[in-house]
């Protein structure tokens, strides 16, 4: 247990953040015997792994900050067609994604290079280029806070939806996550028909691509447009695509006839919220050290000494003006704390 941490290192927007307490463990015996500690009944309690995909407002956290650092996979069953895997939740997602393709496993690929802990991914419903964590995932394994029993969530009792589930809504705040497991094919068909992948393959002249290079090519279009986090501070897309129905979207069509959409579900479209945010012209803006990145309008970045407070009010700004300009409400990725 250590006393005023600087979570710095713990959060991608590289914000000098103290913890009053931190615990960082790697085994369920060690999370069971901190819950019968007096921190742990006293303070309000944070869950913290890559730190990927959260902003501080305040450079204190009063509290105490949980750090479950157990990494490593294992096959749990293979046949010649499918194999099951066991993920633990201290394990970096986009190392987890390149070991799964060097085995040849297909079913993360479209989700390489996504930062994070393998934890933090079903809370989230990380997703990326046409994928979903939701479409491999079987079940996941956690400890309640309340009861201190470990607990297994399936794919519906995870109530995913888009950058969403149960640990966002109900369940906040009350598990962590252990482990998680994945069904994955031995052979699979590529997909490839999200954003630009088939041209840029086609640029690299693989006409028939292999799983390796489907995921080398997600890599190369993240980093030409997403900056990383270990030169600049970001927690990648800062908004969700804000879904509307079809009706709603041809409406808003007309006055904006080159306004980009994708099909959803039950008749709706996602609008890549990058685009609002660049035709609204906060593209490349910056104030102090709080900007949005000069090649993703979807990046808030922290230029080295912005505060969380300078950054929050930065995407409300944004919020506000793209809700002006064209009637369209985006709703925060990132977890705000």
């Amino acid at each position: 247990m250590d006393r005023f941490f600087n979570l710095k290192s713990y959060n991608s927007f590289g914000l000098n953040v103290v913890a009053s307490h931190f615990a960082s463990l790697e085994s369920v015996e060690a999370l069971k015997a901190l819950m019968d500690e007096a921190v742990f009944k006293e303070n309000k309690r944070l869950v913290l792994g890559g730190g990927s995909n959260i902003l501080f407002l305040d450079d204190f956290f009063e509290g105490l900050v949980i750090h479950y650092s157990k990494s490593g996979w294992e096959v749990l069953e293979e046949d010649e067609n499918e194999v099951l895997i066991c993920a633990h939740a201290g394990t970096d997602w986009s190392n987890f994604v390149d070991d799964m393709v060097e085995k040849g496993f297909y079913g993360l690929e479209n989700l390489s290079l996504i930062p994070g802990n393998v934890g933090a991914a079903p809370m989230q419903n990380i997703g990326a280029y046409g994928v979903e964590l939701k479409d491999c995932f079987v079940q996941l394994e956690a400890l309640d806070f309340q009861t201190g029993k470990q607990v297994t969530f399936d794919r519906p009792t995870c109530d995913f939806g888009y950058r969403s589930s149960f640990f966002k809504q109900g369940g906040k705040g009350r598990y962590l996550v252990l482990s998680v497991q994945f069904r994955l094919k031995k052979q699979g068909n590529l997909n490839m028909a999200y954003g630009n992948i088939s041209d840029y393959l086609n640029e690299q002249g693989l006409e028939n691509p292999s799983l390796k290079d489907l995921s080398e090519a997600i890599k190369s279009i993240r980093r030409s447009k997403l900056p990383d986090p270990k030169e600049i501070g970001n927690s990648g897309s800062f908004f969700k695509n804000p879904l509307m129905h079809q009706l709603v979207f041809e409406q808003l069509q007309m006055e904006f006839p080159e306004i980009p959409a994708f099909p959803a579900t039950n008749n709706t479209v996602k609008i890549p919220a990058a685009w609002l945010i660049d035709r609204a012209g906060w593209k490349g803006y910056r104030k102090g050290d709080a900007g949005v990145h000069k090649n993703q309008a979807l990046v808030l970045v922290n230029y080295g000494k912005a505060s969380g407070r300078e950054l929050f009010a930065l995407a409300m700004q944004i919020q506000l003006d793209v809700n002006k300009k064209f009637g369209v409400f985006l709703e925060p990725e990132v977890n705000i704390v």
